[in-house]
């Protein structure tokens, strides 16, 4: 078991004197031939538990004392203390380029490496039957991480005016051997999608999660771990490639196609997705964001409201996780977004009280200067959608002939273009809104004499407010994201009460949870 060694016991004279500068791939200390050797003998007997103790805590504990500033051994030097075992090296590399990304800047030929050792891995996983399980935390990072090293090099091969020469003929030799023999090259688009594609369809995991709709299977109960000796490994890996394919499409700008590729998860319901919280947030920030752009408002409010309040309640227990600073900063990302959403939906019934109060003290102030769409709101609009968006990516070959250019923020460029001029497009509808919120009936007459325009532009502009706010869900049926809605029967305007109805049985609860903290409080303290 992992707890039966010490590191510090296993730490020898090599170990100190290890560093950046005297980095040698093939010296193993004591302690990583000690981790590599426990680590193979529990994936092989199958214990998830201890796997997940040394994946999750090992890892990180001898990463920040012995390689903090260099990578791990080669795979080729601890490959004789796991027996030459193929599928564990796989895995290993996969862990050692992770560490590589996260602690130093991968070079052209390492990223090319890690596509390789991805390509390797996963065609094991898709031909061949694997006789392991591992926990849910490191499925989930293997598709985070192949997502996120595609991003990397996108956004890496689009800065070209720093490139060398060395990098610059590197990168035209691969995309002349990819134009000549029509081979995947690495971190292709194409290549990504179909890998991620690949997984869904082979682990059946649309078919699994359909039968467990009708009771026929067990996925969800189980965590999609399998209790009867097989392996959850391709199962999972679907699974999760799910939220993966959403969050390509998403920094592709293919919005439509994004949620299409999440149907199968039932976000509305706790599901595996949620067990790890990288993966929950990610679906959710994603998701959210996908609908923002899809003008579902309300949708995305209503999501981004429940991951809020969820990291709320339980961020804590992450405190001491190498994720902590990135769950922190996904977190306020998706209060920026909300306070887009409010600002152009004003459906603030949806929100949880702890939820609108952490809101308003982050973006009060700022919401309330976004609802006058002035030239200073939009330079709101365009600091939050800036600060919470994807880093998009440009996901075409670059252009070699000089003078070199780089063109990493052109796909951001666009999607902010296109977001303000919806922004701008919503400054016609906000006098509508005022007016409509007043009067429960008024002609249109009257109202095109308060808007100082004549009835046939108030008409077009009344059409225009039912546009925008209606959307087309995934379904294909229009839903209303309208705080005010209305309908006109001849020349009058006839406002629809859409007053929310008190939800009375919440908001006792919150009172009885709060008065239980204020008791527990008090029997704490010890009166003199």
């Amino acid at each position: 078991m992992a707890s039966t060694y010490d590191y510090d016991d296993a730490l020898t004279r090599h170990d100190e004197q290890t560093g950046p500068e005297g980095y040698d791939p093939n010296f193993v200390p004591d302690s990583v031939k000690s981790f590599v050797t426990h680590l193979y003998r529990h994936i092989r007997e199958k214990n998830v538990y201890e796997i997940y103790e040394m994946y999750e805590t090992s890892f990180q504990t001898l990463s920040d004392r012995f390689f903090k500033d260099s990578p791990w051994p080669s795979v080729d030097a601890v490959a004789t203390y796991v027996d030459n075992d193929r599928v564990f090296c796989l895995l290993y590399r996969e862990m050692w380029f992770r560490h590589l990304y996260a602690r130093l800047s991968p070079t052209l030929k390492q990223r090319i490496d890690s596509w390789d050792n991805y390509c390797s891995l996963f065609q094991v996983v898709l031909r061949e039957s694997l006789n392991m399980q591992l926990p849910n935390q490191w499925l989930w990072d293997m598709v985070d991480e192949f997502v996120y090293q595609f991003q990397s090099f996108c956004q890496y091969r689009a800065k070209m005016k720093n490139k060398t020469e060395q990098e610059i003929a590197l990168l035209r030799q691969f995309d002349q051997v990819k134009l000549l023999f029509l081979v995947i090259w690495a971190w292709n688009v194409y290549g990504v999608l179909n890998f991620l594609q690949a997984l869904v369809e082979k682990s059946t995991i649309i078919q699994i999660l359909e039968r467990e709709k009708e009771g026929l299977e067990q996925f969800t109960a189980t965590d999609g771990y399998d209790y009867n000796g097989g392996s959850n490994v391709l199962k999972v890996l679907g699974y999760f490639s799910t939220v993966g394919l959403l969050r390509v499409h998403c920094l592709l700008g293919d919005y439509h196609t994004g949620l299409k590729c999440l149907l199968p998860v039932d976000i509305s319901q706790e599901g595996v997705y949620a067990t790890v919280i990288g993966s929950h947030i990610t679906a959710i920030y994603h998701y959210g964001f996908a609908n923002l752009m899809l003008r579902r408002y309300v949708d995305a409010i209503r999501e981004f409201n429940k991951i809020l309040l969820h990291i709320y309640k339980t961020k804590q227990y992450h405190h001491k996780s190498s994720q902590y600073e990135q769950i922190l900063k996904k977190n306020e990302q998706m209060y920026a977004l909300l306070a887009i959403c409010l600002s152009l939906c004003q459906q603030v019934k949806l929100l949880d009280e702890t939820v609108n109060a952490q809101l308003r003290e982050k973006y009060g102030e700022k919401m309330a200067r976004m609802q006058r769409y002035d030239d200073e709101a939009f330079a709101i609009y365009d600091e939050l959608f800036s600060y919470a968006c994807p880093k998009f990516i440009t996901p075409s070959a670059p252009s070699f002939e000089e003078p070199l250019v780089n063109y990493n923020q052109d796909a951001y460029r666009l999607q902010l273009k296109l977001f303000l001029y919806e922004v701008k497009q919503q400054q016609l509808l906000s006098g509508v809104r005022t007016f409509l919120k007043v009067y429960s009936t008024i002609s249109l007459g009257k109202l095109a004499n308060y808007m100082e325009v004549d009835e046939p532009t108030l008409r077009t502009i009344l059409m225009t407010y039912k546009h925008k706010t209606h959307a087309v869900d995934s379904e294909g049926k229009i839903i209303s994201n309208a705080d005010v809605d209305f309908y006109i029967d001849d020349d009058m305007i006839h406002v629809v009460d859409t007053k929310p109805v008190r939800r009375y049985g919440d908001y006792f609860l919150r009172q009885i949870v709060k008065l239980e903290g204020v008791m527990n409080e008090m029997d704490r303290i010890k009166l003199e």
